[in-house]
């Protein structure tokens, strides 16, 4: 198997399970990716992404890039031997954290201005190029080209023009990105707009194809982006699959920013691969938990002498060893090791959700799944 080879080893109605090779080792696919913004998932050890099976990981190249700086991740040896973590990484290009600046930034057809108000106010330049060399340098073993995403609602004159410049830029990072031990997925943008999503789609490959015609790479993969912006999940799935199947069958299609776990089974079922989202550690923190009985809030007065484990069909090492009435506890007193013990199971659950997704594709039996989760307390996750 080459590198960054996706090799499809079973299908189950629209569901996929491939296998895609990497620079760092190969992974799995369906899966969910934990993030690691800022080359660190938040109270997480990498021994721990180890423990609780994690197989990709993601940093943020817009943060990585305003501290410590790429010329710190670069000397260490790469954004894996500065975390020390020793399997596959992706990078997002920062284009999202660029254009939630909002009015702190101003794109023109050749690159974005920004002034990064939430570090030290300096006032910084990236072309399409530019970000390719920054993700270069930082060494991930997935990167995505600079994309500019709009929230929802949105006019339609705006998606247009986003949806436009996004795959202008993704022939510009097609033909600067140079390192050849390191994959690069294009974006589809588009809104809610199905029509325009699918010219995107029609314009990332036309844009592989020219790449192709002169001796150039073609996209490794392809995110779809410029989803969960503030629409309900149901408007994302009126478009979704028609997106995500009209992509290239040979390579991953990845769903970015999109974590909550009834979305990820429905997902899957529409031929998505891969997903990744702050939710799980986010809500962790705040004192939440996913489980087989739907969410949990860990501060409800029901589990103060609950002495059960907090998920009994969860193997991961906080169900295996604390008792709810103990998290409840740590939640209640503020003390982080709630949060991390919270953080700890939802990535788990997120992560062998996908991969028994993964079994029900190998036995031909996605739509099963699908039904059995959607009957389950655990679909209410929200």
């Amino acid at each position: 198997m080459a590198i960054f080879d996706y090799t499809i080893q079973a299908q189950s109605g629209h569901a996929r399970a491939g296998r895609f090779e990497t620079a760092h080792g190969d992974f799995t696919t369906p899966l969910f990716m934990p993030v690691g913004t800022h080359a660190t998932v938040k109270g997480v050890t990498s021994a721990g992404l180890r423990e609780l099976n994690a197989q990709v990981v993601l940093a943020n190249t817009y943060h990585l890039y305003m501290r410590p700086g790429v010329d710190v991740v670069e000397q260490a040896g790469g954004v894996q031997e500065f975390m020390n973590y020793d399997g596959p990484m992706l990078t997002d290009s920062g284009g999202f954290q660029l254009f939630s600046l909002d009015h702190m930034m101003k794109t023109d057809s050749d690159g974005v201005n920004f002034q990064a108000l939430d570090y030290d106010g300096s006032k910084h330049r990236w072309t399409p190029e530019d970000n390719m060399r920054v993700q270069e340098r930082i060494g991930a073993d997935i990167v995505m080209q600079l994309d500019q995403c709009v929230g929802y609602p949105a006019k339609r004159e705006d998606v247009e023009a986003s949806t436009r410049l996004s795959w202008e830029w993704a022939e510009r990072c097609l033909a600067a990105h140079a390192r050849p031990d390191q994959a690069l997925f294009g974006i589809v943008q588009g809104g809610m707009h199905l029509d325009l999503r699918l010219e995107s789609v029609r314009r990332l490959v036309e844009i592989e194809n020219r790449s192709l015609a002169v001796g150039g790479r073609r996209f490794d993969g392809f995110g779809i982006g410029g989803y969960s912006v503030g629409e309900d999940h149901e408007v994302m799935f009126e478009t979704l699959g028609t997106v995500a199947r009209a992509l290239p069958d040979d390579r991953p299609r990845y769903l970015m920013g999109v974590g909550n776990p009834t979305t990820l089974v429905r997902a899957v079922g529409e031929g998505v691969d891969m997903f990744d989202c702050v939710l799980p550690t986010r809500t962790g923190r705040m004192g939440t938990a996913f489980s087989s009985q739907g969410r949990m809030n860990m501060r409800n007065a029901k589990y103060t002498r609950d002495f059960g484990p907090l998920d009994p069909e969860c193997t991961c090492p906080t169900c295996t060893q604390y008792s709810r009435a103990y998290i409840r506890h740590l939640v209640k007193q503020n003390e982080m090791l709630g949060g991390i013990l919270l953080s700890m199971h939802n990535l788990h659950y997120l992560i062998d959700l996908m991969r028994r997704a993964r079994e029900a594709v190998l036995a031909d039996a996605y739509d099963e799944f699908l039904d059995a989760w959607m009957a389950s307390p655990a679909a209410r996750d929200y």
